[in-house]
């Protein structure tokens, strides 16, 4: 590589970052194979276009509790006894059992004062990732189903939105959108996903999927055209990918140990690190999973437990993401599908109590370092600046570019709106 065809402004700079330089790499060292899989990623991100959106939700399932993660109740009974420390920006104190992330405040935006009236896990769970209620006669998409609709790039060989160490029963998909649009499941991060290469050559699965082609083509043509073009729309995009050298974003032991290890050892750790690579190599909407949060009893050894899972690898994300150049463009969500409840139960845990619970962003075009609203000294009630579920969903579509207002035809003909009702949280921008 000749050093002398950089750019003289970038050449002389001794802090330049890894993604300028790699912008100035001629196009002939990917050629001749002079890169490092990692630096070639880097320097596709760097080469998007600008005003690319994406979107990584850690969603904590089960419903974590605000009181040891983001809004500890110091002085208070119902505070449980959990410590608040401080962090990176003065004034604002988190749970002692995310000191990492505490370092990373100035990044990160609280919302301390969503609300909703759903307490049911299910019903919870649709709400906070569709903006609406299940129905038994319409399927709304949920908002990452969304998101690779509106924003996604199609030419990319990679699915648009992807669902991390959830289990077969993560949570809504396409819904009305359509089977194309549901996420692409990867229970394991720490493996590349299963069943995602071909048993033969690759000159023989195309002449098998011409023939299942053929095969398809006379039911195509009397009362099945919608049924086979859906299924061969799956088709085509599953064997785009997997025979893409995309695919090699799934495989984590690629990244540097150094990396690697930043991140943490955890399988939540190993799904932030992935979220980071794939959205890198541009898919649009990753949700990463973290189980075990429905805490109805022994809530202050579970909770610590699970905080230390999500501090270093959470804080880390934001951090890398920073550092690529890519936190501007990129919308990170921590939430569950509601809080727990002040009062401590005889065992030891907290309830399901979605009248007064937390959610956090950063990036997107988030203005880090502050706290949205605000709950009372016993934590039942929001008192200052009350965020529905509607308002949440506003403010992702603002991050993201996305047309709130815009409306999907379902199957019926209805006309549905990607949210209604609620405005964007403008503190946030």
């Amino acid at each position: 590589m000749q050093y002398h065809q950089l750019d003289a402004t970038v050449r002389c700079n001794r802090t330049v970052r890894r993604r300028d330089f790699l912008r100035c790499v001629p196009a002939a060292a990917l050629a001749a194979g002079s890169l490092s899989w990692p630096d070639q990623m880097a320097l596709q991100a760097s080469e998007l276009k600008q005003d690319k959106r994406n979107c990584i939700l850690l969603w904590m399932a089960g419903g974590p509790s605000q009181f040891e993660t983001f809004s500890p109740l110091v002085g208070h009974e119902n505070g449980g006894g959990t410590k608040a420390i401080r962090t990176a920006v003065p004034g604002i104190h988190i749970s002692e059992h995310l000191p990492r992330i505490a370092e990373t405040m100035d990044d990160i935006a609280i919302i301390r004062s969503m609300s909703s009236k759903e307490g049911s896990h299910n019903r919870a769970s649709f709400l906070l990732h569709t903006g609406y209620l299940p129905t038994a006669v319409l399927k709304y998409p949920t908002f990452g189903a969304v998101a690779a609709k509106e924003i996604a790039q199609r030419e990319d060989a990679l699915p648009s939105f992807v669902r991390i160490g959830a289990g077969r029963k993560g949570g809504p998909g396409g819904g009305m959108l359509g089977p194309e649009y549901n996420p692409f499941l990867h229970g394991n991060p720490k493996q590349p996903p299963a069943n995602t290469q071909p048993t033969t050559d690759t000159e023989r699965y195309q002449k098998r999927l011409s023939l299942l082609s053929r095969l398809q083509e006379p039911f195509a043509q009397t009362s099945g055209g919608n049924q086979v073009e859906t299924h061969r729309k799956l088709y085509d995009k599953a064997s785009q990918m997997i025979l893409s050298p995309q695919m090699d974003a799934f495989d984590l032991m690629q990244e540097p140990e150094k990396i690697r290890t930043a991140y943490g050892t955890s399988e939540f750790a190993s799904g932030c690190l992935l979220a980071r690579r794939l959205i890198e190599a541009g898919v649009t909407f990753v949700e990463v999973h973290c189980r075990g949060w429905d805490t109805h009893q022994d809530n202050f050894t579970k909770t610590p437990e699970l905080a230390s899972q999500i501090d270093q690898p959470m804080a880390q994300l934001i951090t890398d993401l920073k550092q690529r150049g890519m936190l501007d463009s990129t919308l990170i969500v921590w939430m569950g599908e509601f809080g727990r409840t002040p009062r401590v139960n005889p065992r030891g845990g907290r309830d399901h109590f979605p009248r007064a619970f937390c959610a956090a962003l950063a990036g997107g075009g988030i203005r880090g370092g502050q706290v949205i609203g605000r709950v009372n000294e016993q934590g039942s009630e929001v008192v200052d600046r009350p965020v529905t579920v509607p308002d949440l969903f506003q403010t992702y579509c603002q991050s993201l570019q996305i047309d709130a207002e815009h409306e999907n035809i379902s199957g019926s003909g209805r006309p549905v709106k990607i949210v209604t009702e609620g405005q964007s949280v403008a503190e946030l921008f």
